[in-house]
């Protein structure tokens, strides 16, 4: 039993069809639909995003985080007691670069490699022209800014990441079209692009169904469990029977996780994207500017920038001030972009990434009953780690070693 069908949920059935289990998903919204993390991402499959969230030094920001609700992070006064707890282990978990580094290396085996396993997938899915690996690239108005962010990259490249660095014109020939105040830029080869995430999750849960997996568009709510074995999930309408789950409800993962034995600090972070249609100009790589911190990719359907973090909870209102704040960066971006651009053409999305408070997912079995798999809580990594962590679904399911160490993500960890 699957629980969830975005893109942790759509690799790990696919995984476990592999290793001969008969399997069955459970998620109450259409694959890739806008519902869903999966499909507002902000497209990248970045092998080197293996930074935490939290870094030294982020604590000293948190009065702007809660004064500055526009801010890149920004928490609503209203949520703080809710979230102060999350919000400790949050900057405990960034307090010193040896803690991010220890961080870092039990992240980058997750994600080395994705952009040819997603491709492979995508391949086998009949969607292989949604994967690319043509490199992404950070930008900086200045060297001194890159610098600034020195020990961050230092790790990166500790853990493997290589780079080529972009000085002058040697950006621009790569990057024509992007605004004359970035000077530098950072790019990494191995990154690669998913111009679809939406139809790529949609197409992944269909190779999925084609191969003999079920689907029911209802939501989990618990489990059957006698003698510290699964019997059944329950959902909505009554139960299915199963003897081995899949918790990959992103967001809503932690009451599941409860009850299978593991409270788990797990958060929402409400990320936002926009998307001009039919763009004037379009960048050739995937591109992150400094000074936005956002994500910025030409995909099938327009041009995407998509960042910001809301500390808010599952049920508040969008603040869609933030995702103009998206747009508008994209227009000081990219100068050939119109200044006035007609509102049909310009679409915004908010939606929820599951966040653990430094910055790992939760991966392996249940406390509480071995036959429940914990796969949820990706945060910003949830498209690039999602097919490797499929294949440590599948391991796990089939009795196998994982492929790669999951002792950093077990669900206990916080106690």
């Amino acid at each position: 039993m699957v629980i969830g069908a975005g893109i942790v949920g759509a690799c790990a059935a696919i995984e476990a069809l592999r290793a001969g289990f008969d399997v069955t998903i459970l998620d109450p919204g259409p694959p890739g639909g806008e519902q869903a993390a999966s499909y507002g991402n902000g497209c990248w499959l970045s092998p080197m995003s293996v930074i935490p969230p939290a870094t030294p030094g982020t604590w000293k920001k948190l009065p702007k985080f809660l004064s500055d609700p526009l801010g890149p992070l920004a928490i609503r006064w209203s949520y703080f007691p809710w979230v102060a707890p999350w919000l400790v282990k949050y900057l405990a978990a960034g307090w010193t670069w040896g803690r991010v580094e220890k961080a870092a290396r039990a992240l980058r085996p997750l994600l080395d490699g994705a952009p040819a396993l997603h491709r492979a997938l995508a391949e086998e899915a009949g969607v292989g022209d949604l994967i690319g690996q043509t490199g992404l690239i950070y930008v900086y108005p200045s060297r001194a800014e890159f610098e600034a962010e020195r020990e961050a990259w230092r790790i990166r490249g500790a853990v493997g990441v290589k780079w080529l660095e972009l000085k002058g014109e040697e950006l621009f020939q790569r990057e024509p079209t992007l605004d004359r105040r970035y000077t530098f830029g950072v790019m990494v080869e191995e990154g690669g692009d998913c111009r679809d995430p939406g139809g790529y999750v949609a197409a992944l849960v269909s190779l999925a169904e084609a191969r003999g997996a079920k689907r029911l568009a209802v939501g989990a709510t618990g489990f059957r469990i006698q003698d510290n074995r699964l019997k059944a999930v329950v959902h909505t309408e009554g139960e299915v029977l199963a003897d081995r789950a899949v918790i990959c409800a992103g967001a809503r993962s932690k009451a599941l996780a409860k009850l299978a034995g593991d409270d788990v600090p797990l958060e929402t972070e409400r990320g936002y994207h926009a998307l001009i249609a039919d763009p004037e100009v379009a960048p050739r790589h995937g591109l992150m500017p400094s000074d936005g911190k956002m994500s910025i990719m030409a995909t099938r359907h327009g041009l995407r920038v998509a960042g910001q973090v809301e500390i808010a909870g599952l049920d508040a209102a969008p603040n869609w001030r933030r995702a103009e704040i998206l747009r508008d960066h994209l227009l000081a971006t990219f100068p050939g972009l119109p200044r006035h651009i007609p509102t049909e053409r310009v679409k915004f999305w908010m939606g929820h990434r599951p966040s653990m408070p430094d910055g790992m997912p939760v991966l392996g079995p249940a406390s509480g009953c071995a036959d429940v798999i914990h796969a949820f809580g990706h945060g910003h990594v949830g498209l690039v780690a999602g097919a490797r962590t499929g294949r440590i679904v599948g391991q796990l399911l089939a009795g196998l070693r994982p492929e790669v160490a999951i002792a950093p993500f077990t669900a206990t960890r916080f106690r």
